[in-house]
């Protein structure tokens, strides 16, 4: 990913969930319908449809207005930006990118009512496809993991085949020629090479797996395996869910290895801090490949550590619901928070809840609004991973190179 902002640091920062978006000033005030209280300039539509899509799988049916300031954001085409401050503006065509156009489909697929801006924004999508059967951050760049990921999930919703896009994630995949630990893993492309990314592996492996961001607990639990490099074409010959196993096997080393969480570090440190964000990203890729067990340890640690990382950040709250959803865990009784709750009080009031809110969310409720967001998705804007190699700055939120 380019740094346009030069913000290297706020990226990494902004990864390991520790760094704080400016909130929106009172001169420029947040629009109605919009969840949380960060600057939306770098990931408002990421976060309202994560919002939008945890909101709706924990049994919430969001405000209209909710709905209405997503469907909003869509430019004339059916592209959508990472946000458009004035919708009455026409789209500069350049700010439109694959991610928050997949997830909105996503997110609007999951709430239903809404046909016309879907079909309009997968109609984009198929339109801006590589020749290769990806898709980069921006349109007419070269294909990467996490956007194809992203995609995938969308066409996925809207029962779309995706076996050709599927297929074009092993370009990502480290096979036999790898150093043995980084076998299986997907890399992020940069400066025309591949580089080891957690990130960019969890959303392979549920790209691969046909999955979006919601996912079923499994019922069964099987192990991931890595196919046996006696033979050194062992990887080439994979199919996607063999591809998607590989990548989970080495997620799996890499949640083990963390004590059950994955880790980065951020530039001028030289110890690893704890990656909240890309472990719950884990946790459903995980999920996704059918790796319950696994999945679950993830889950308990973050919700027995990841309330700091979380507390009035619409996107980590809607990844930890996510999360726990995939796991077969309630996320109204995580930790003895209630991550619903929370969510919930950063945006307008439901249109109907599963739940009221008890004494204590409602002390939870005065709290929350009391901070500014946290951003984790601003990682939409600034993707860094880093495992043995320094820093990987890659690209949900940013045009790459």
């Amino acid at each position: 990913m380019n740094l346009r902002r030069s913000a290297a640091a706020l990226a990494a920062a902004t990864v390991l969930g520790m760094a704080v978006v400016p909130a929106a000033s009172a001169d420029t005030p947040l629009p109605p319908g919009l969840y949380g209280t960060g600057d939306p300039t770098y990931d408002g539509v990421w976060r309202q449809s994560y919002a939008l899509l945890a909101l709706h799988t924990a049994g919430v049916t969001p405000a209209d207005s909710a709905v209405a300031w997503l469907t909003g954001q869509q430019c004339a085409d059916g592209g959508f930006p990472s946000y458009r401050a004035d919708t009455a503006k026409a789209c500069d065509a350049k700010t439109e990118d694959t991610n928050a156009t997949g997830i909105a489909v996503q997110a609007l697929s999951a709430v239903g009512g809404k046909d016309a801006v879907v079909k309009k924004a997968t109609d984009w999508l198929t339109s801006v496809r590589n020749k290769d059967g990806g898709w980069s951050y921006n349109p007419g760049g070269a294909s990467d993991p996490d956007s194809t990921g992203v995609v995938i999930g969308a066409l996925v919703a809207v029962k779309q085949d995706v076996q050709a896009s599927q297929d074009s994630l092993k370009a990502f995949q480290f096979g036999c020629d790898a150093k043995p630990a980084d076998r299986g893993a997907f890399g992020y492309p940069m400066n025309g090479k591949l580089s080891v990314s957690a990130k960019a592996t969890a959303d392979a492996v549920r790209g691969a797996r046909g999955a979006g961001f919601v996912v079923t607990a499994p019922t069964a639990n099987t192990a991931a395996k890595a196919p046996d490099c006696a033979s050194p074409d062992a990887f080439k010959t994979l199919d996607s869910p063999g591809a998607a196993s590989a990548g989970a096997a080495y997620l799996t080393a890499q949640l083990t290895a963390g004590g059950g969480h994955l880790t980065a570090v951020t530039p001028g440190a030289d110890k690893p801090t704890p990656d909240y964000g890309t472990t719950a990203d884990a946790v459903i890729a995980l999920a996704a490949n059918q790796q319950l067990d696994t999945a679950k340890t993830s889950y308990a640690w973050l919700a027995k550590n990841s309330a700091t990382w979380s507390k009035g950040n619409p996107a980590a709250l809607s990844q930890l619901v996510l999360a726990a959803h995939a796991t077969g865990n309630d996320p109204k009784n995580a930790g003895g928070a209630n991550l619903v709750q929370q969510l919930t009080n950063l945006g307008p009031k439901p249109a109907a809840a599963s739940a009221g809110p008890s004494a204590s969310d409602k002390a939870e409720k005065k709290d929350d609004t009391s901070g500014s967001a946290a951003t984790w998705w601003i990682v939409g804007v600034f993707f860094v991973a880093s495992i043995g190699v320094g820093f990987l700055i890659s690209g949900r939120r940013k045009k790459q190179v």
